[in-house]
């Protein structure tokens, strides 16, 4: 089970759902990226490798990736913004 931190901010194009995830592999991202697809009502996502990120963008809840990462065997902490 991979290690999930979040982060929620707002923009003009929409909320924006950043998570951090441990990918193991790419079978990892391809089931992250398989799973986030199915969300209703998103504009983007994105997946930054190097950092463990998933970015989702569009009307969506930091609830709504959480439940469905958790879905897929993968555990949520809150995400510790930087000041």
């Amino acid at each position: 089970m991979g290690l999930i931190n979040v982060f929620f901010s707002c923009c003009e194009c929409g909320k924006v759902v950043e998570v951090k995830v441990g990918f193991h592999c790419d079978e990892c991202i391809k089931k992250i990226l398989k799973a986030i697809n199915k969300i209703e009502d998103i504009e983007t996502y994105n997946v930054e490798k190097q950092l463990n990120k998933v970015i989702v963008t569009g009307n969506v809840t930091t609830e709504e990736v959480i439940k469905l990462l958790q879905k897929i065997g993968k555990n949520e902490t809150p995400f510790a913004k930087e000041i």
